[in-house]
């Protein structure tokens, strides 16, 4: 303790010049819009890059289980391609199996939250990769999340996660579609509204995306029904819906573009 005191006494006067300078750092920052919007990226750049060097080393020693993921990737497309018809297991996504309205990008995950109430992903790719707000994101099992913000280099994504979060689901044996939701209670859990009475509803049916919205195209995986009931007017399904999807443990994703949003959104204001 005395060391630290004599410390103090001999460096007394460039401490309280650093202390001086810090307190005016501050100031000026948050005083002037154009300091603050450039230490803001600055703080977004070096964050980024503390992320990407972390999930880096994870990877590292999650080769193993990623390599299995791949190789698993790899037979299906095989098999799409020497019976040349497309797979009809939902859990899985195929790029091939959409027309040239979607474009799909690479990337990985570089932090993943899923323990909040608003939860959100970080991707390792930005603008400069053409990546934008409102592209959908989904794995080789199903539906993860919607592009949020993004920087020249890095991504947010609005996980299913995320209690703001609203996708439109259908029943993959019905055309009967709803709202999908998460009420915050379990990560392996999410609520689909919405969907009539009069439809068959069944433990076990498979939740797809409807392909109502510009964002994902129809019949992506999101899960199978774990529970249901009637809402208290007794018009419309309560159902909690099981995630293919392990949320806790996100690597590789697919970012999708529609080409033709823009004009679908211009037309749908008119």
């Amino acid at each position: 303790m005395q060391q630290i005191i004599n410390f103090i006494i001999r460096n007394k006067n460039f401490l309280l010049f650093f202390l001086l300078f810090c307190i005016s750092l501050i100031f000026t920052i948050q005083s002037h819009s154009y300091h603050k919007s450039k230490f803001i990226n600055s703080a977004n750049f070096l964050t980024g890059g503390v992320y990407n060097s972390i999930n880096n080393i994870s990877r590292y020693f999650n080769l193993k289980s990623q390599n299995e993921l791949l190789a698993e990737e790899n037979r299906k497309l095989r098999s799409l391609i020497n019976n040349a018809q497309i797979s009809t297991d939902s859990t899985y996504t195929d790029s091939t199996s959409f027309n040239a309205l979607y474009k799909f990008y690479n990337a990985n995950i570089i932090k993943n939250n899923y323990s909040l109430t608003n939860n959100i992903l970080t991707i390792n790719k930005g603008e400069n990769d053409s990546i934008k707000q409102d592209f959908g994101v989904i794995s080789s099992k199903g539906i993860i999340g919607i592009i949020d913000k993004t920087s020249n280099n890095y991504a947010t994504v609005l996980s299913v996660l995320n209690t703001t979060s609203r996708i439109s689901a259908k029943l993959k044996k019905s055309n009967h579609y709803g709202s999908l939701t998460w009420n915050g209670d379990s990560y392996q859990l999410v609520q689909l509204t919405d969907i009539p009475k009069v439809a068959k509803v069944n433990v076990g049916d498979t939740i797809i995306t409807s392909g109502r919205s510009s964002i994902f195209p129809k019949n992506i995986g999101i899960g199978v029904i774990k529970t249901f009931q009637l809402d208290a007017a007794e018009n419309y399904y309560e159902i909690d819906v099981q995630l293919f999807n392990d949320m806790t443990n996100l690597e590789h994703v697919y970012i999708i573009e529609n080409v033709d949003k823009q004009e679908i959104i211009n037309l749908e204001n008119e």
